[in-house]
């Protein structure tokens, strides 16, 4: 993934903060690959625009998985990275994302809480019933908004933000992500993406004290275009 960010992939910016349209394929932050992370994409950009040879300060404040497209936010300030962090672990961020499946959710709207446990050699999270050693208590609220053509369309509302969470836990519903062959999906995506696009973030500004909502348009894939109707 080697594109460079430009205004196109802005989706907000302001002194304190800026947030950016994340494509599927695109790590945050660096990691054993050695590709190009997005954070340092937008420094690069932050550098260009605003002319700082030097280059620029940017904060990671929260991740998205790398098949995963969608909102993702960053401070500009160390000040705002402080606030948004505490912001995080409060649970002030209201994060909304819709996933595509090809079974129907039974029931079709509830609230699963399941306790996660990170393997961190395989890269790969397994959901308990109940609380086990060294697990975390994850939570989310769903609920089926679409249909078409055999695939169904999911809100998900996060309340907590473990790695892998939305789909470890739409996999144990019995609802793998189309293309997240990791979680129970049959096949890949050729594309290295997952249906699960992190679509809005609500919050109070951490400087200005005024609410914010940050929306990302759908990927343009020739898929997702299909359920564009039912993503509101």
């Amino acid at each position: 993934m080697n594109h460079e960010i430009t205004d196109a992939d802005i989706l907000y910016e302001d002194n304190h903060l800026i947030a950016v349209n994340k494509l599927a394929g695109d790590i945050v932050q660096v990691d054993e690959t050695g590709d190009e992370p997005l954070d340092e994409k937008v420094k690069k950009y932050i550098a260009k625009k605003y002319n700082k040879p030097n280059g620029a300060f940017l904060g990671v404040v929260h991740r998205l998985d790398r098949p995963v497209s969608g909102v993702i936010l960053f401070a500009k300030t160390s000040k705002a990275l402080d606030r948004i962090n505490k912001m995080f672990k409060g649970r002030e961020m209201h994060k909304t994302y819709f996933a595509i499946v090809r079974n129907r959710p039974n029931p079709e709207a509830g609230n699963l809480v399941h306790w996660l446990v990170k393997n961190s050699q395989k890269n790969v999270t397994k959901a308990h019933d109940k609380e086990v050693a060294g697990s975390l208590r994850s939570e989310l609220n769903y609920k089926l908004v679409g249909e078409h053509n055999g695939y169904y369309v999911i809100e998900v509302d996060p309340i907590t933000g473990r790695p892998h969470q939305i789909r470890v836990q739409l996999s144990t519903l019995g609802c793998p992500i189309v293309g997240d062959n990791k979680y129970g999906y049959p096949r890949g995506s050729l594309r290295k993406s997952i249906c699960l696009h992190a679509r809005r973030l609500q919050f109070i500004h951490p400087v200005k004290n005024e609410p914010v909502v940050i929306e990302a348009s759908l990927p343009k894939d020739g898929f997702w275009e299909k359920f564009e109707q039912w993503i509101k």
